[in-house]
Parts: structure tokens; C-alpha cells; sequence
């Protein structure tokens, strides 16, 4: 994996204090990942690894002794998988942003990480530089979700004969009688972010600031009682207006 550079964002020329390096911890069992990780983000100024480990076993006392701003979860390990451990952080008071590391013979494996609070999920083989702008984006509170990935592993998961398609319908029932408590803007700032747009793109499209695009983000997580804009993506995906 190659090396990445470049900041964020640069201390103000009057001397104010730069802003903090994205705290990252990596959750994987493969040693060549973990280093491979590690190389990209030793050559980014903004993102600083805190700790490794191997197994989801590890993940509390990491995050307990290392406090990451986000954790970069495999799915697939011996132990403790990373589905398991992305639930048991996601329980604890304020977690840090999980980013899921996947492949897609674990499809399944990664709508559940999704739908139990992960800000996202990157393939093993993106490329250096969106995994640096991925990590960013989720510490900043935006979604990493490809809208036509999302697709893909909804279809496979919802597709004739798996137990997924057997719920189908009652998770459009919920998403549709949830969405339908939201006033019409509130809905199209949910299907923006369930089309995968940022918080700028949402903006530009809807004619409106990007702070009243936050407070519209905002809001939907608390009316519809979620914990990340991932969340509402896949709400909007199961109610069939994406």
C-alpha cells in the first residue's frame, strides 16, 4: 500500500493551535493489513494509529486505554468477529466511529455492522488515498456508504431464498411508518443522504447552508431515534425510496 500525505486542515496563519490528528484504531487479524494500514497512515499528518490488535476480543481495553476518534473493524476474525464488537462498542457511552474493513463474501456480515451503529464500510483493496478521505469523512460525521455498493449488498442479502427477503417486508413496513413522521423537508434531507450525498451536496441541491443541512442531520437522528447518517441510509434503502 502506498503512502498518503496531505492535512485537513492547517493551524490559522495568526498562530491558533492546529486541530488534533484523527486518533485511529486498527482491528485486524492479518499483521500485513495491520502494517499495510499503518505505512498509509504514517504518512498522513491529520491521522495518527494509537494502537493494533488482532481480535474483537481486544476492542474495549483498546479503546478504554487509547480513546480513538475511530476504529477500523475487520469482520472476519477467530475469536471475536468484528460484527460482535462493533455491537459491544456501540453499547458503551460515547463510542468512538467504526469504519468496517470487508470483502464482499461477507455482504451479510456488513449490513449488520451497519445497522448496529458503524459509520461505514470500506473494501479491503480501495486505494490508499480514499481510505485516508474515508477515515476523515467518518470522524467528521459523515457517511462512507457508495450508494450503488449499498445496493449491491442489499439486493444480496434481500435477494429470493435468503432469510433477509423473509424480513423484507417488514423493514420497508417500519422505515415507510418512521419516514412518515418526518415534514417533507425533513424527508428530502433523508433521501439525500440515502442516495450517499455529503453534507455540501445536500446543500447545493436543496438550497440551503451547510449548517442548516447539519441540523436537518441532526434532527432526523434523534426523531428517528438512530445513532449515525449510515443508519438513516439504510432506512431510506429499506423503505424503497432509493
Amino acid at each position: 500500500m502506498a503512502t498518503v500525505g496531505g492535512m485537513t486542515g492547517e493551524a490559522e496563519a495568526d498562530g491558533a493551535t492546529p486541530p488534533q490528528p484523527v486518533r485511529v484504531l486498527i482491528v485486524d487479524d492479518d499483521a500485513l493489513v495491520r502494517a499495510g494500514l499503518s505505512m498509509i497512515f504514517g504518512g498522513v499528518p491529520d491521522l495518527r494509529v494509537v494502537a493494533e490488535v488482532s481480535d474483537g476480543t481486544e476492542v474495549l481495553a483498546a479503546v478504554a486505554a487509547h480513546r480513538p476518534d475511530v476504529v477500523l473493524m475487520d469482520i472476519r476474525m477467530p475469536r471475536m468477529d468484528g460484527l460482535a464488537a462493533t455491537e459491544a462498542l456501540r453499547r458503551t457511552p460515547q463510542p468512538p466511529e467504526v469504519l468496517v474493513l470487508t470483502t464482499f463474501d461477507a455482504d451479510e456480515y456488513v449490513l449488520r455492522a451497519l445497522r448496529a451503529g458503524a459509520g461505514g464500510f470500506l473494501l479491503k483493496d480501495t486505494p490508499p488515498a480514499e481510505i485516508v478521505q474515508a477515515v476523515r469523512r467518518v470522524a467528521a460525521g459523515e457517511a462512507t456508504l457508495s450508494p450503488t455498493v449499498t445496493r449491491r449488498l442489499i439486493a444480496h442479502v434481500t435477494g429470493p431464498g435468503t432469510p433477509g427477503r423473509r424480513d423484507a417486508d417488514q423493514r420497508r413496513d417500519r422505515a415507510t411508518r418512521l419516514l412518515a413522521g418526518l415534514s417533507a423537508r425533513e424527508r428530502e434531507v433523508a433521501v439525500a443522504i440515502g442516495q450517499g450525498w455529503s453534507n455540501a451536496e445536500i446543500s447545493a441541491a436543496l438550497f440551503m447552508s451547510v449548517a442548516t443541512v447539519k441540523a436537518y442531520v441532526s434532527r432526523l437522528l434523534t426523531k428517528l431515534e438512530l445513532s449515525n447518517r449510515v443508519q438513516v441510509a439504510l432506512l431510506v434503502h429499506d423503505a424503497e425510496l432509493v
